[in-house]
């Protein structure tokens, strides 16, 4: 097939085109306990064009994949289909993101050495976790990954960014004369720190044999609860989304500039910026699917909404002169609640969740807790089986931030957020 850029501008009927090529070249490893079952290498490409028609003052668009067993009459099809698709489109009209060339690399350690060599320090580093008395690793899986981005449009992008990532999927067991209970690890990065990774399973070891002899506390409860990062994120991401360009544009969002998150606030205040690098995650990048540079915004500044966020298109929409770019990182500052203060009251401190459920409309925070460790004040036990909720304007309003920072995946900020007064069933 000839330059696929070729193909497109001969077309008269396509007004521009985006290209998007993701090359992952992989590196994987499969164990059964420790032993080591199966070996594989991949190497893939895979090619999207986007075609946009301009047509009765609207803009359509229309996307397809492209094989590398196509041939020019293939794609001169595909090109005809997609124009043909896209005049069904009525988007307003928008323009794609204007020259802009790039080829960079996301900061990493992985690519120090080679993947044979990485990936078994890296399995290493998982088993050397592997030391709780009834706790083994029943399987485990290692993905090293090299990728290499590269957006072009008809505007003069022409962006390439490269990246390693790593994803460890583990699966770690308790047994006792009971029964045997299992939990799904799935850790990701893109700094290998092999001590990070061995505290990571190691973490997870210790929470299936909690997970084995937790009992169910009496309930109905009302009581402090502490959300760990992956909660922390879950919520920063559905309070941040509600300030989207998209959100705005639509009349969806609940908040406006200026808006209080925290009104009447007698905690600690949010302050959440969303970022384009935070080393150590795979979310991070220089420009988002459209070719847009990624420009970190300050999004909620005090519990106070400080600026909107979102791709071109949307932003174009909104008159924003420099639209953000799509943001998937975040970075939350810390509070002022020290480990003394946390328990000086009883609470529960949750570690698995079904997935917290955040519903701004309805004014809901909530979950199915699955593990927490719950304090009463004296002593701390491990709990399952109980639901939380709360009203997330009192969560907010009444919530404490840890001064102690962590990262977890593309969350870098306090390693705790309490809620007061949640109720527990």
């Amino acid at each position: 097939m000839s330059d696929i850029k070729v193909l497109l501008e001969k077309n008269p009927h396509v007004d521009a085109w985006r290209v998007t090529e993701k090359a992952t070249a992989s590196y994987e490893l499969f164990f059964v306990h420790k032993n080591l079952e199966t070996v594989r290498a991949t190497d893939t490409v895979d090619t999207s064009v986007t075609v946009y028609v301009d047509h009765d003052g609207k803009k359509g668009d229309s996307t397809f994949a492209v094989y590398q067993s196509m041939d020019d009459a293939e794609m001169e099809k595909k090109i005809d289909a997609a124009v043909s698709r896209a005049r069904l489109v009525f988007n307003e009209p928008y323009d794609l993101p204007a020259a802009g060339t790039l080829d960079a690399a996301l900061p990493t350690n992985l690519d120090a050495e080679e993947p044979q060599t990485l990936a078994r320090r890296i399995a290493d580093a998982v088993f050397a976790a592997d030391t709780v008395p009834g706790g083994s690793i029943n399987a485990c899986e290692i993905f090293l990954y090299r990728d290499t981005l590269r957006v072009r449009n008809s505007s003069g992008v022409d962006k390439t960014q490269r990246s390693w990532r790593v994803m460890i999927e583990a699966i770690p067991t308790f047994t006792d004369e009971k029964e045997s209970v299992e939990l799904y690890e799935d850790h990701r990065f893109t700094v290998f720190e092999p001590e990070k990774v061995t505290a990571e399973i190691a973490a997870r070891m210790r929470e299936v044999r909690d997970r084995a002899r937790a009992v169910k506390p009496q309930t109905p409860l009302t009581v402090n609860v502490a959300l760990r990062p992956q909660e922390i994120l879950s919520l920063l991401w559905e309070m941040t989304d509600d300030a989207g360009y998209g959100a705005v544009y639509s009349h969806a969002n609940l908040h406006q500039l200026g808006d209080d998150w925290q009104a009447g606030c007698d905690g600690d205040r949010l302050t959440v910026t969303l970022k384009g690098i935070l080393p150590g995650t795979e979310r991070a990048g220089y420009f988002d699917e459209d070719g847009t540079a990624l420009t970190d915004t300050r999004v909620i500044s005090g519990g106070v909404v400080e600026n909107y966020h979102g791709s071109s298109r949307y932003g174009q929409y909104l008159k924003i002169e420099k639209p953000t770019g799509a943001l998937r990182c975040f970075r939350a500052e810390p509070g002022t609640l020290t480990e003394e203060e946390l328990k000086a009251a009883p609470y529960i401190d949750c570690v698995s969740l079904s997935g917290l459920q955040v519903d701004l409309y309805n004014d809901y925070i909530g979950g199915e807790i699955r593990l927490a460790y719950y304090f009463d004040g004296e002593r701390t036990v491990p709990v399952t089986g109980i639901t939380m909720s709360a009203r997330l304007s009192e969560a907010l309003r009444h919530m404490r931030l840890s001064d102690r920072v962590t990262q977890h995946g593309a969350y870098q900020g306090p390693d705790r957020l309490l809620m007061r007064g949640v109720a527990v069933l």
